[in-house]
């Protein structure tokens, strides 16, 4: 299993984490997705088939791209 903190500038509030959470537990592999409006930052974890990459893509288009 990885974990990892990804950097979301344009996460301002729970509702926006609450829609991120939802899209990211979507995907086959991603096991937990927390996040925190006060630092703008979405931690996943995940197995495969999941990957880093794209957890990014994904989070990029609902409209919260991560950046590094």
């Amino acid at each position: 299993m990885e974990k990892r903190t990804f950097n979301v500038p344009k996460i301002s509030c729970v509702h926006c984490v609450a829609a991120i959470q939802k899209e990211l537990h979507e995907m086959e592999g991603v096991t937990q997705a927390n996040g925190d409006p006060q630092t703008k930052t979405v931690t996943v974890a995940w197995q495969p088939p999941a990957t880093a990459s794209e957890i990014e893509a994904r989070l990029s288009e609902i409209g919260y791209p991560a950046s590094p």
